[in-house]
């Protein structure tokens, strides 16, 4: 067992660095008995891998191969069948239970014995082991020389646990050793005794001849004593002579110690004088202002733009100088600390020269712009700013620097250009917003002569104050629903009495032509408003250097207002807004400047309305437009806010119109002695939709037309319906025919596609009203024939046969004759040019649809003509009985009667 071992682990387990440590020869269970080996293995690398290795004999040869291993960890229980008889069966259960039987009981207990030792050294995993004596594993089993092989005892089951680990495999050298000593001697393996007896007498041979030459060596020992003593007496007069130079270079070291101390002190000299020169070169180099630029702030002519441009290059190296990054410890200097006195001082007074100078700018501004005021007063035209804003621009620079180094005073600066700026727009946009007026609603020549004379502020006003006065006087439009419903009671508006003699103005007067007067009045208005505003803007933002889209400093959010309290604005609702930015700052001072544009806008608004309901139409499109425009160039801007506001107000009196036309609707009244003809509010929606749809023309805010057209037409379908119901003298059928067609005509002719629907219901309710009315007409003509005839479709229904009919009493052939004879065909076109007379009365002229309903009458007649013929054919047969009158002799009475009326 031991040599197959031996092989085993030269063959199979050394070439993959593995350790055999145990082996049992087995035999499956149950079946024919084929011989193998498992074997328990540990690798020789760490971490160490503990295997079980079915190990099998080749069938082609006599060499054995590797045939299944696994894992120790994988094991979970060995089943050794008996634990007190002995029996060879023993079981593996792995991923699947392995039945074994060993040769020997020995070698089972050896082996199962080996397996609880590598699982308690290297494992630690709790492997059942199940009928296993307890003797087996608490240590090894005793076995006999005589149920083991020689030599197994000891290296598979004998000893302990350190038996196993010091177990080592000779390497290829000491083989090679034993082999060729081996060689040497005829009997190594005959008689092992006298070769190891021969291998110790070689030892003690070997030992003796090591001894004597340690022995021989002594004397050689004693000659290098000898040597090293000489060597040690030869470095003692070596140190001695070392000992004496170094006395003599210590004074050297000394003198030399005194030149390197000496020369130090130069270089720290030199360096200091080098950095004091370079100190003082920076204080001369960034704190000495030339004398050009003190004399340019302290007398410098900021009228010219050379004394401008001179103060502006003054003011930014007195910047420079001032804002300088000094060093640590210059601060403390009493030159830098003169200096920066004086700077400071120059600051101050160039501050207080430059604040004064702008302020006298603004205020001569004023008394400039105000003498032009009298020659714009008679034009719808604004001043023009830009010469004044191109010459302040000049001092851009300089209100640059002075928001850098005096807040206070650019503040105030600030403040006193809104005062200053603001007195003058409200003058002047006033006095624009008069003449617009005086333009809306006309004026007589001498008003006109008084509008152009010069003009005192207080005159300005007491004249707006009059103009204001007079336009609230003017009654109102007066929409032409109004016109179309005060025509009856002939009503016409009041008189004004105030400076603009507006003369009797009846509604019908305001035609076309006034609202188109009044669409480009108001588009000049606002066309006029918005370069001002935005040209404002622009130089309020270089001037004043407010970046749009640039937060501001602290300092400057927490600064006293521009009126002296908070900074904040009051919007609509009064509630203060904190600055957060100077594009807010910008907006700001935009709503001081021009704080009448709102109200007067609004004013304007109010009368454009009051003279003509309508003009909010032509107001709501170009206001839309210029708010469109104004939010795609800023939203948030002033321009873009207000007219935002102003919007409002328009969409709502937009909305008032549509709803006061609705409620007209609901309150028009009727004659009960006249026909009706086309209402009022029907020819009103016509004349509303001509004129939406030429205003709203690519208009930007489409769908409030729209939600307007959809109020205006369930109003007029519904108060249709209502006076239709509530006529007397036209008959129902006859109104909602005429006027459905009117409004039928009117959808197809302006094709608005947001009423696609409506025009659609009107046709199908036209088509309805007016086949009703042909049928209800055409009854009264041949009123006994119809009767006859019903009662004959009467007997049939009730089961009677067609041809039995004429067996009835009161319906055969005499009586249909007697009938038939009250109708001749004189009689017809009597009674046809009778009923053509009442539909002429029924109907009206503006609508001209009397041949359209003849004809249908005509269609009509011919078709209960051809009824009757059918009936009589079918009910009375062969009796020759037929109407008095033919087909041909129909078309030509309405024919005559259509001619002769």
């Amino acid at each position: 067992m031991t040599a197959i071992k031996h092989a085993l682990q030269r063959d199979i387990f050394t070439p993959n660095d593995e350790r055999l440590l145990s082996i049992v020869n087995v035999c499956k269970a149950g079946k024919k008995k084929k011989n193998c080996f498992l074997c328990a293995t540990v690798t020789t690398e760490r971490p160490v891998q503990v295997k079980v290795v079915k190990v099998k004999k080749s069938d082609k040869g006599d060499f054995y191969k590797r045939q299944i291993a696994w894992a120790l960890r994988d094991l979970a229980v060995v089943d050794a069948k008996d634990a007190i008889k002995e029996n060879p069966e023993f079981d593996l259960h792995f991923e699947k239970i392995y039945k074994w039987v060993a040769s020997s009981t020995a070698e089972k207990n050896a082996f199962i014995s080996c397996i609880w030792k590598l699982n308690q050294r290297y494992l630690r995993k709790k492997i059942d082991f199940v009928n296993v004596s307890s003797q087996l594993l608490e240590e090894l089993p005793k076995v006999t020389e005589e149920s083991v092989p020689s030599g197994e005892n000891q290296s598979v089951t004998g000893g302990d646990e350190e038996v196993v680990d010091e177990y080592q495999e000779l390497n290829a050298r000491e083989e090679q050793d034993i082999e060729i000593m081996m060689e040497g001697c005829e009997y190594a393996i005959s008689n092992a005794e006298a070769f190891a007896e021969k291998l110790s007498r070689e030892l003690q041979v070997l030992d003796g001849a090591n001894i004597q030459s340690i022995m021989a060596s002594e004397k050689q020992v004693n000659i290098l004593m000898k040597l090293l003593d000489e060597a040690l007496k030869e470095v003692d007069q070596i140190e001695l002579k070392l000992s004496s130079y170094e006395e003599m270079l210590q004074s050297v070291k000394e003198q030399m110690d005194q030149i390197s101390e000496s020369n130090h002190l130069i270089h720290l000299s030199n360096t200091n004088n080098v950095k004091l020169l370079s100190e003082i070169e920076f204080l001369v180099n960034h704190m000495d202002l030339a004398k050009g630029h003190i004399k340019a702030l302290q007398e410098g002519d900021l009228a010219s733009s050379r004394g401008i441009e001179a103060c502006t290059n003054a003011a930014d190296a007195l910047l420079q100088c001032m804002n300088v990054a000094l060093r640590p410890g210059h601060d403390m200097l009493l030159a830098v600390k003169q200096q920066q006195q004086r700077f400071s001082d120059l600051r101050e007074l160039f501050a207080r020269r430059l604040a004064s100078h702008l302020n006298n700018v603004f205020v001569q501004q004023g008394h400039d712009q105000s003498s032009t005021l009298a020659q714009h007063s008679i034009e719808l035209t604004l001043p023009n700013h830009h010469p004044f804003h191109r010459d302040l621009l000049r001092y851009a620079k300089l209100m640059e620097w002075l928001k850098s180094t005096d807040y206070g005073k650019y503040e105030g600066l600030t403040k006193n250009y809104m005062d200053y700026l603001s007195r003058l727009y409200e003058r002047e946009i006033k006095d624009f917003f008069e003449v617009a007026k005086i333009k809306m609603t006309g004026t007589t020549k001498e008003s006109k002569k008084f509008a152009t004379l010069p003009r005192k502020e207080s005159a300005v006003k007491q004249e707006t104050e009059s103009l204001h006065g007079s336009s609230g006087k003017l009654t109102g439009s007066t929409s032409s629903l109004n016109k179309l419903s005060v025509q009856s009671s002939g009503n016409r508006r009041s008189q004004s009495s105030s400076l603009l003699d507006m003369g009797n103005m009846s509604a019908s007067d305001l035609d076309v032509a006034d609202r188109t007067k009044f669409d480009k009045i108001f588009e000049q208005v606002l066309s006029e408003l918005e370069p001002l505003c935005l040209a404002e803007q622009d130089f309020i933002s270089k001037f004043f250097k407010l970046q749009q889209h640039q937060s501001i400093p602290g300092t400057m959010a927490e600064a006293e207002d521009l009126d002296g309290g908070t900074l904040s604005r009051q919007h609509n609702c009064g509630t203060p807004l904190p600055v957060s930015s100077e594009k807010d700052m910008i907006r700001q001072m935009m709503i001081k400047i021009f704080r009448c544009i709102e109200p007067e806008l609004n004013n304007l608004i109010a009368l454009g309305d009051k003279i003509d309901s309508f003009n909010s139409l032509y107001m709501l499109v170009k206001m839309s437009h210029h708010v469109w425009t104004a939010q795609n160039v800023d939203p948030a801007s002033f321009l873009s806010t207000t007219l935002g506001n102003v919007l409002v107000t328009v969409k709502r009196n937009f909305d008032k119109c549509i709803s006061n036309q609705i409620r007209q609707m609901e309150e028009v009244k009727i004659s009960k002695k006249s026909k009706v003809g086309i209402l009022p509010f029907v020819a009103e929606f016509e004349e509303f939709a001509g004129l939406a749809e030429s205003i709203f023309k690519n208009a930007e805010r489409r769908g409030d037309l729209d939600k307007a057209y959809t109020k205006l037409i369930r109003g007029v379908f519904v108060n249709v319906e209502k006076v239709a119901n509530e006529s007397q003298k036209t008959p129902r059928d006859v109104v909602m025919m005429e006027n459905f067609h009117h409004i039928f005509a009117t959808l197809s002719r302006l094709k608005i596609s947001c009423l696609e629907a409506e025009k659609k219901d009107a046709k199908q309710k036209y088509t309805d009203h007016l086949q009703s009315y042909v049928i209800y007409s055409l009854g009264q003509p041949l009123e006994k024939l119809n009767h006859f005839f019903e009662g004959v479709e009467a007997r049939v229904a009730q089961g009677i046969r067609e041809e039995e009919v004429s067996y009835q009493l009161a319906f055969n052939k005499q009586e249909l004759r007697k009938v038939i004879k009250e109708y001749p065909g004189k009689e017809v076109k009597k009674g046809l040019d009778n009923l053509y007379k009442k539909v002429d009365k029924h109907l009206c002229e503006e609508e001209n649809l009397l041949q359209v309903v003849w004809h249908s009458m005509q269609d009509e007649f011919i078709r209960q003509y051809k009824h009757f013929e059918g009936l009589i054919a079918r009910c009375y047969p062969g009796s020759g009985v037929t109407m008095e009158f033919t087909i041909q002799d129909i078309l030509d009475y309405c024919s005559s009667i259509a001619q002769s009326h």
